[in-house]
């Protein structure tokens, strides 16, 4: 056994370790504990748990890779990403928060008062959040696969009975503070790297500032090989592929039901803001690295790689091509190895970079530790996102209004338990690039719930048949133009199927709109709540026209 797997495994176990302590430490007693966390979290760290929601697999293993392959093209995942923030934090999450409920579903149902909005909302949080989980735990199968030297589908189900265990024990209390850890794992494990190799290339410390001038190396490297250039927009996709993927990510952040979730769990529609803020933040500090973090890496691998001789290549090109992840083939015979020879996927960039620029077994174990921090507090999210759904929206509120405290927490438990292992089964064998799948579950939200809430909370005049019809159609056009895309070869304008969302969206838009106007106006009731959300919560609604200090 070498160094590098006992490294690994022990920081891997005590990071796992000190997650399951956190779950046991904060166990769920109470529905509201469970679903969220007590209302009692302090923004900074809801700002952190956020941040470790968010920066799931995808943005963690997937995203430097995939910038690293499309080059500009790629950077449309962290424009969209970062932008949908922003609409979230100041479009949705503080009304949201204000009007105090613990799902979205719930919030549907209630601002609609209509059980069938409650239901249809549910289950799109399912298949959204479903889809999304695949990716997470595909993504913690190529790392455990890597480290264990065992197929990747292996990884994936001991990632499922950890998840499984956390997530049913803890409920939203407990994931909230095994996310704090994980943010915290999660961005040392991937920033120590970066800086590393912006230290070895250009004796800076800073890789936000020092990776222009490799990139401009680069260029000149690129030109000889006759490659693509790196930079160069649109050569990947169209330029409407590029903005409908943006649109698609940005739109589908602020629909996410376990994200927006996140703004349930503190004390105030100030505190909602303000974890935004901070989220903000945390989040930035990853996705700058990013693009870094490609430049390095490609630098590195045309450098040390491409050019070399087949039967000299590093020693970790050996341990890659067993994962399956990486592809090298001497086609033309002449035993050196060419740029255009080498077939990396996306998904192993951030893994094997600290290989690739030789940092050292703990730098590699942290890598590993951080990347599967960032699998399994995103997977936690959905399955409690999932759980609270089926449990509280569907069974509690539409099933048995009179169930107990203590029968609602069993449900939900079990649905978390049932959830991942379905999850589990259809990584085994995933449908797409953890990106790409990713991708697919944004195109979901931003179909369905994007549309629901912006009205939701904007315009009083929609009512119960519009969103339900509206959730219907954004949920057929966005997942009928997936399949088309993937599997039938149709695009409209060159987009395809990661950018589904902006034609979900606009149908969603367009039908709730339509159908509201040619059905019964909300109760007044309902539209002076609505108008009552838009605003911060020392205001009170008076005499319709009045406002006073409550």
């Amino acid at each position: 056994m070498d160094n590098q797997f006992l490294v690994s495994l022990t920081l891997i176990l005590i990071t796992f370790g000190l997650y399951i302590g956190i779950a046991i430490y904060n166990k769920a007693k109470q529905t509201s504990d469970f679903y969220v966390a007590g209302r009692g979290v302090p923004p900074v760290f809801n700002g952190m748990a956020i941040g470790a929601d968010w920066m799931s697999a995808a943005s963690f293993i997937g995203m430097a890779g995939t910038i690293m392959l499309l080059g500009y093209d790629g950077l449309a995942y962290i424009m969209g990403w970062t932008g949908g923030y922003l609409l979230l934090t100041f479009l949705l999450a503080p009304q949201l928060r204000k009007y105090g409920r613990y799902t979205v579903p719930e919030f549907i149902g209630d601002r609609f008062n209509s059980h069938t909005a409650r239901v249809i909302a549910a289950i799109c949080t399912i298949i959204i959040s479903f889809t999304y989980s695949i990716g997470q735990l595909s993504g913690s199968g190529v790392v455990i696969g890597r480290l264990l030297e065992v197929d990747a589908r292996i990884g994936t189900m001991i990632g499922v009975v950890l998840i499984a265990f956390y997530a049913a024990f803890g409920g939203m209390k407990g994931i909230t503070w095994t996310q704090v850890a994980q943010y915290i794992i999660l961005i040392i494990a991937y920033l120590i790297p970066v800086i590393f190799m912006s230290l070895q290339l250009t004796n800076n410390p800073l890789p936000w500032l020092s990776y222009g001038q490799i990139v401009q190396t680069m260029g000149e490297l690129d030109r000889e090989l006759g490659v693509s250039e790196y930079f160069a927009p649109f050569t990947n996709g169209t330029k409407w592929q590029f903005m409908a993927l943006m649109f698609t990510l940005m739109a589908g952040t602020a629909g996410l039901p376990h994200v927006i979730v996140r703004f349930y769990t503190v004390s105030t529609m100030k505190a909602a803001r303000w974890s935004g803020a901070w989220a903000l933040l945390f989040i930035g500090l990853l996705y700058l690295s990013a693009p870094a973090y490609a430049a390095f890496s490609r630098f590195i691998l045309m450098r040390r790689v491409a050019g070399q001789p087949i039967d000299q290549l590093p020693a970790w090109t050996e341990s890659w091509v067993n994962t399956g992840k990486l592809q090298v083939a001497d086609t033309n015979g002449d035993g050196i190895l060419q740029w255009n020879e080498l077939i990396i996927a996306n998904d192993i960039v951030v893994m094997a970079t600290p290989e690739i620029a030789n940092l050292g077994v703990f730098v590699i174990g942290l890598v590993a530790a951080g990347a599967m921090a960032a699998a399994l507090s995103t997977a936690g999210g959905l399955m409690i996102a999932i759980s609270s759904s089926f449990a509280h929206d569907i069974y509690y509120r539409v099933m048995r209004p009179n169930a107990t405290d203590k029968n609602r927490l069993m449900v939900g438990r079990v649905t978390i338990v049932t959830a991942t292992v379905l999850a589990g089964i259809v990584a085994l064998n995933p449908p797409g690039a953890i990106t790409q799948i990713v991708a697919w579950a944004f195109a979901l939200a931003s179909g369905t719930f994007f549309p629901a809430l912006l009205l939701g909370v904007w315009w009083k005049r929609a009512n119960a048949q519009g969103v339900i019809a509206g959730m219907l159609v954004g949920l057929g056009v966005t997942l009928s133009y997936i399949f088309a895309a993937k599997y039938g070869g149709f695009t409209v304008l060159g987009i395809i199927d990661t950018g589904a969302g902006v034609f979900g969206a606009a149908a969603a838009i367009i039908t709730i709109v339509a159908v509201s106007l040619s059905t019964k106006a909300p109760s007044q009731k309902i539209q002076d709540e609505v108008v009552d959300l838009r605003y911060p919560e020392q205001m009170s609604y008076k005499n319709g026209d009045v406002w006073i200090d409550k």
